[in-house]
């Protein structure tokens, strides 16, 4: 837990479906095999037109941050798309969609303004009532910082969808999972830990605010809320101990039974999306990309050798 106190469930039914079930759809293979000549753009657009006034807000803070578009920048400098990917800022979304969403080609995103001032919302709970992490840095602990930030990081498990769709990814496990993962991939290598930490308190707030687990939570396609603000927070800790140990750990964010796997569950997520974006870079990044890919396979081999002087330690101490 990230806060010691209890707030009414007022997001229970705005967040229903938000964040639960973001991004859920088919996967679909109608396209296998099938690119194109030219590489596919991740282009941003904002609807002005169809975000209504109450969303406006919100969506400036968005705008403003650019949080969507250096991801965006980020994957067309990267990733040798076969098709173009439209992220849409819009209220006019498909029916039943009340959340940033991917469809099943992975060439659409939607990102609705509601969404975001819900998101806007429960910040705004958490600045009020949740005392600021250390590592988190005090001129960012408002609304619109922690709004942006949790945005980027949630983005990122939008991106991580439409990729596994577009380019045909395999997955080892749920593709909610590997989403997530996505995520703190992309904001831990390119952003920082403000991402991370962002959506931990976002998602903290969120578990909360849902009460008791449902068989309807327990079942889903995504892990429990609250397990997720561990996932987020121990890939952030395994991707640096010496810098993020302390804050983390020894403040109490992270348990000490989890902190020791963070830093290989780190590098194999790391060599993973490295490794599964190989075949996809575009020429333009492959020198680069290939030697990061190398890297983190010697970090991942590392790592597993580090964990291993200490398992034993580790098991007795169980």
């Amino acid at each position: 837990m990230l806060s010691n106190s209890g707030h009414s469930v007022t997001l229970r039914a705005a967040f229903a479906g938000a964040l639960l079930v973001a991004g859920y759809a088919v996967v679909s293979c109608d396209d296998a095999g099938g690119t194109t000549a030219a590489n596919g753009q991740v282009t941003i657009v904002y609807e002005d037109d169809a975000i209504k006034p109450e969303n406006r807000q919100a969506a400036a803070v968005i705008r403003k941050s650019r949080v969507l578009e250096q991801l965006a920048d980020w994957v067309n400098e990267t990733v040798a798309l076969p098709h173009d990917m439209g992220v849409k800022v819009t209220d006019k979304v498909p029916p039943g969609v009340t959340d940033a969403v991917t469809q099943p080609d992975g060439r659409t995103i939607y990102v609705p303004p509601a969404f975001l001032t819900q998101v806007e919302g429960a910040l705004k709970d958490v600045v009020k009532a949740v005392k600021r992490p250390a590592l988190f840095p005090s001129a960012q602990y408002n609304v619109d910082d922690l709004t942006a930030l949790s945005t980027q990081f949630i983005f990122g498990h939008e991106m991580g969808h439409a990729l596994q769709r577009q380019l045909l990814l395999a997955n080892l496990g749920l593709e909610e999972d590997a989403a997530d993962g996505f995520a703190s991939f992309y904001t831990i290598n390119e952003v920082g830990p403000g991402p991370s930490l962002a959506a931990a308190l976002l998602f903290d707030e969120i578990a909360r605010k849902e009460g008791k687990l449902t068989l309807e939570g327990l079942s889903s396609d995504h892990p429990v809320t609250q397990q997720r603000v561990f996932n987020f927070l121990c890939y952030l800790e395994g991707s640096d101990q010496k810098k993020y140990y302390e804050p983390l750990v020894g403040a109490g964010y992270l348990p000490k039974t989890r902190a020791p796997l963070c830093p290989q569950a780190w590098a194999m997520l790391d060599y993973g999306w490295w490794t599964q974006l190989k075949p996809h870079f575009s020429e333009a990044f492959r020198n680069q990309g290939d030697k990061t890919q190398e890297n983190a396979h010697d970090q991942l081999i590392a790592a597993r050798k580090a964990f291993e002087k200490e398992l034993d330690k580790l098991r007795s101490e169980q």
